[in-house]
């Protein structure tokens, strides 16, 4: 072989050894790279002259935008807390992402979100105004500004517990999974139970001035009879002072605490487990003395001595039949005792939360008559037994509306959508009033070192944007519309109420034989 063939040989030679060593890195970092994605955190193999750099590009709590395959720079989503012992006061940081634009979600919201509407009726002609806004600030326990995606709170009462806190958390967390699309508003939020802007005060009677449109006041429930904003209540983010974890983790744990004994097998008695002494109809309760009725006395102040270790909720999806029943208003237990698995008997409230509404009886839940409420569980729950497999299916019906249409996105997405809406009938510049402090998880978080508190933020912490936008709003209810879903309630109502009559009308009768 000349040596001209040799050279060349060579140098094809050289050439192939360099592609395959190419191929190699490059399939290499490419398999790095997907083996990354998938564990949530990946490293990226620069060549650095005849090194290998190793360059972190995003860890568990950050994020990537990805605009017409283009990789952006990665948003932090980690709480930044400062280590620097001589800074007091913790501040927010400067890089909080102001725009994301999440893929559009074709999915429709569930059928409660049509409520809003109904809940924003009464500014929809006139809008709110500077001073319709104010003249609920007597009622509320603080003002939430949100600005430029910013959030700033300017407190006028002590609310109960931490119930301020953790709503205010919640409205940050909401900005964390929606950067951007929540509008600039006001709002001025009350924590108490009990609704503040009632119906009657606004309805014109002779030789009394009525300002109209009512105040808006943003709540935790509603009534028939008031006007306050139904909003999702703190507990969905944590109640520490009873140690009721988070709604996502929570719900989860109940989820699993509904398998561990089969519905044939359970106590197939009613079961209620609460505070009595809140409530004048909750003491009534009390004295419903039946061996088909397990009534338990929570104590909540011995509960906390004992580190909580008879409260867990999941663990109480024990007997078939489980009772709601409200507290000074609505309670939040509500949604714990309707995702048991069990049939809820659900004693007739007089106030809603944002997504009992659309609850049906008989399909969700067996409905209890509030002055006959002893003589109506003791016949539900004879009833149940006598049907096992309809009073399955309703508690199988109850706990599946809460589990799927309660789940944190369309909580989130129920904030989204009020506020949005709420946002869009503001007729007055926003403004951050003097005393307003910027508020953000750093400035909530940060100072809290341990404890259940600091727990519950870190479990319900948003990490980073949706990668799905807010689920689509349902249409308004139509007037015939709703009048007729109103009125198929009652008839189901109606319907229970005869079977029970009756059934007491044969026991009686079988007594004086």
């Amino acid at each position: 072989m000349s040596p001209q063939h040799k050279n060349s040989i060579s140098s094809i030679s050289s050439k192939l050894t360099k592609s395959w060593i190419t191929t190699t890195i490059f399939s290499f970092v490419f398999f790095i790279l997907l083996l990354g994605a998938s564990v949530g955190w990946m490293d990226l193999f620069l060549l650095a002259g005849d090194r290998i750099k190793l360059t972190p590009i995003f860890t568990r709590n950050t994020f990537l935008t990805i605009s017409k395959n283009t990789l952006t720079t990665p948003l932090n989503f980690t709480l930044q807390c400062s280590l620097d012992k001589n800074i007091t006061t913790q501040t927010c940081p400067a890089s909080y992402p102001e725009k994301w634009n999440p893929k559009d979600d074709p999915e429709t919201c569930p059928d409660y979100f049509r409520w809003i509407h109904k809940d924003l009726e009464p500014w929809g002609k006139t809008g709110i105004t500077r001073e319709t806004l104010e003249r609920a600030r007597a009622k509320s326990h603080f003002r939430l500004i949100i600005k430029g995606g910013r959030v700033y709170v300017q407190r006028y009462m002590k609310s109960f517990q931490t119930r301020d806190v953790f709503t205010i958390w919640g409205i940050l967390q909401l900005l964390r999974m929606y950067p951007g699309q929540v509008p600039d508003l006001e709002l001025l939020f009350q924590c108490h139970d009990l609704p503040q802007i009632w119906r009657r005060d606004y309805r014109a009677r002779r030789g009394v001035n009525v300002t109209w449109p009512p105040p808006p006041l943003f709540h935790y429930c509603g009534h028939d009879g008031a006007f306050d904003i139904v909003f999702p209540d703190w507990s969905f983010w944590g109640w520490p002072e009873i140690n009721i974890e988070e709604w996502n983790k929570l719900s989860k744990a109940i989820n699993e605490g509904i398998k561990r004994v089969k519905w044939e097998e359970r106590k197939p008695y009613a079961y209620w487990k609460g505070n009595p002494g809140v409530a004048r109809i909750r003491k009534d309760l009390m004295r419903c003395h039946h061996p088909m009725v397990h009534l338990i006395h929570q104590n909540w102040k011995r509960e906390g001595r004992i580190g909580f270790r008879t409260s867990n909720l999941a663990d109480q999806c024990t007997h078939r039949y489980k009772i709601y029943i409200e507290g000074k208003a609505w309670s939040v237990s509500e949604k714990y005792i309707l995702a048991c698995d069990s049939m809820t008997l659900l004693i007739q409230p007089f106030y809603f939360d944002f997504f009992t509404r659309s609850l049906v009886p008989m399909e969700h839940y067996w409905p209890i008559r509030l002055h006959q409420k002893c003589n109506d569980i003791i016949f539900a729950v004879q009833w149940g037994n006598n049907n096992t497999k309809k009073a399955k299916t309703i508690g199988r019906n109850g706990s599946g509306y809460v589990l799927k249409n309660l789940q944190m996105k369309y909580v989130y997405d129920y904030m989204f959508h009020v506020l949005q809406s709420y946002g869009k009938l503001m007729k007055m510049n926003v403004e951050v009033p003097e005393g307003a402090k910027e508020v953000c998880p750093e400035t909530m978080a940060c100072p809290i070192n341990g404890g259940r508190m600091r727990q519950f933020m870190d479990d319900s912490l948003i990490i980073s944007p949706s990668n799905k936008g807010a689920c689509e709003m349902p249409p308004t209810f139509e007037e015939d519309e709703l009048k007729k879903f109103l009125e198929k309630k009652k008839s189901v109502e109606k319907e229970v109420e005869k079977w029970t009559n009756e059934y007491w009308d044969e026991q009686k009768k079988s007594l004086q034989h």
